[in-house]
């Protein structure tokens, strides 16, 4: 089974990229949305609250996003506190669902940072969806009603576009003009060509 990596910077449009490629059949692994269920593990939360304090969770111990995203977006420290919380769990995860999926030809590792989590390495291929930054802030004001100011703080904690496409080995261009599905099909059967 090849292991192909997907990524792209927030709000460039991975998680309808990754739609697509589940429609062909591709099983995908959605690495941010474990890693928001992994709040919820009570080790996980324990670890959270001593280094960020209690009141990142509210009193029925759920998460407060927003709360934790003001800490760590602004502060590359408490960003890699975050992170190195936890990405161990998210691997531990993704090799437990990679064992169910081992008679596949390919399957999909969605994760917005994984470059900056320095986990290329860890995959045949990798896919990289790419839009202008004009076009993927409007995106995510649109989509989350967040200020402008903590998108632009989001983004800036990932690698501008171009140092990414240089290392991607293929590169989807999402910028609403061009069609997604033809591009996603000539991957799909090139990847199914390389395992065979």
């Amino acid at each position: 089974m090849l292991k192909v990596g997907l990524t792209g910077n927030i709000g460039s449009g991975k998680t309808l990229v990754c739609q697509i490629f589940e429609s062909l059949g591709v099983s995908v692994f959605y690495a941010d949305k474990i890693a928001l269920e992994l709040y919820d593990n009570s080790e996980i939360r324990n670890l959270v609250k001593q280094v960020f304090g209690d009141d990142v969770y509210d009193s029925k111990g759920k998460l407060i996003r927003q709360k934790l995203a003001s800490l760590v977006f602004h502060n590359e420290q408490a960003l890699r506190k975050i992170n190195g919380i936890i990405h161990p769990g998210v691997v531990t995860e993704y090799l437990k669902w990679l064992d169910k999926r081992a008679d596949e030809d390919y399957t999909v590792h969605e994760a917005a940072i994984l470059f900056e989590s320095g986990l290329e390495h860890e995959f045949d291929h990798i896919i990289m969806v790419s839009a202008p930054e004009e076009v993927r802030l409007q995106r995510v004001l649109d989509r989350d009603g967040v200020d402008e100011n903590e998108v632009k703080a989001r983004m800036k904690n990932q690698w501008p576009e171009e140092k990414k496409v240089g290392k991607a080995d293929f590169v989807i261009i999402n910028d609403g003009k061009q069609f997604l599905i033809p591009q996603i099909l000539k991957i799909h059967n090139q990847l199914k060509i390389r395992y065979i």
